[in-house]
């Protein structure tokens, strides 16, 4: 995939109007208060790994209405004292797996929370443990971006972003976790609730937020008809007097709208060739950013972005902001 999008001179300066619904702070705050009207009743379960550097947990908790959300909490071994924390979400499609697949944080120093994310699992492998109790019988197109669009309240990324919410409830709650240094991290889908919530939760101090999802949507399904923006292509192409209704849903979830309302230190990803969540999008959050924030940019590389590469960076990023 060659270059396809502004040049990089132009995504240091591209800053699109926001069409930020006048009653976000409004939606967000009633969502999240009702999903706080349900205790927390986080659960923890142990996981032997047969590892003797690091343990791990069966963890799950209340989320969305109240429902059960899982996950794997990992700790070093052997550390004392309180922990910094990692709350980690998943890229499109990935469930939470198996401990195993998430040793980098923990081996690291971190805490580590993986939020599975509901009704999603199998791709790459990983199984999710989490299933997607709500909803209405909306018309929708296979897959997750779609389902509820036609209704903020309905919209199935309510949902995901409360449980992430919650999810950073969860790191405060634990034992051993220092509560004044509790980061969240994702890639694609993954950096989109991680950007989400750094804008909406309370007590997060570090957001890492790689090739995110789910931002200036407007323009990603102009410029590129790769899965999962493919998806809303999809239903506006066929429900073709619904599309202002759809956008109108999901700027109330656009990274764009919602970097606005972040105000943590972040580290940002970009690469410049990737088909599935272009540059310009990803650049249009990063500038309307609200807090202090750095971009790490991969000219030659698609949606892997920075890979391991971008993984060590993180550690070091991290541990200066947590020293």
């Amino acid at each position: 995939m060659p270059l396809f999008d502004l040049s990089l001179d132009q995504l240091h300066e591209y800053r699109p109007d926001r069409a930020e619904p006048e009653d976000f702070r409004f939606f967000w705050d009633t969502t999240l208060a009702e999903a706080r009207s349900h205790p927390l009743d986080l659960t923890l379960a142990d996981h032997d790994l047969h590892l003797p550097l690091v343990e791990a947990q069966d963890l799950s908790f209340n989320g969305f209405g109240g429902q059960r959300v899982r996950g794997w909490l990992l700790r070093p071994r052997g550390l004392t004292g309180d922990l910094p924390a990692v709350v980690h979400y998943l890229g499109y499609g990935q469930g939470r797996g198996e401990p195993l697949d998430w040793l980098a944080w923990p081996a690291a120093g971190f805490a580590t929370i993986v939020m599975d994310t509901r009704g999603q699992g199998a791709r790459g492998g990983t199984a999710g443990a989490t299933g997607d109790q709500a909803g209405s019988d909306s018309p929708h197109v296979e897959g997750f971006l779609t389902r509820g669009v036609l209704d903020p309240h309905d919209y199935y990324y309510r949902r995901v972003f409360t449980d992430a919410v919650r999810a950073v409830e969860v790191a405060h709650a634990l034992d051993g976790v220092d509560r004044s240094r509790v980061a969240v991290h994702g890639g694609s889908q993954g950096g989109a609730i991680s950007l989400a919530t750094a804008a909406l939760a309370d007590g997060v101090a570090a957001a890492m937020v790689d090739v995110p999802f789910l931002s200036h949507v407007a323009r990603a399904i102009e410029v590129t008809d790769t899965r999962p923006y493919a998806e809303l292509l999809g239903f506006v192409r066929t429900h073709r007097d619904r599309v202002t209704q759809a956008l109108a849903t999901i700027s109330y979830f656009d990274g764009m709208t919602l970097a606005a309302h972040a105000d943590v230190p972040a580290l940002f990803s970009v690469a410049l060739m990737d088909p599935i969540c272009p540059p310009s999008t990803v650049f249009a959050a990063y500038n309307h950013y609200a807090g202090p924030k750095e971009i790490d940019v991969f000219p030659y590389n698609e949606h892997e972005g920075g890979g391991t590469h971008q993984s060590a960076r993180q550690v070091r990023w991290l541990r200066e902001r947590f020293a």
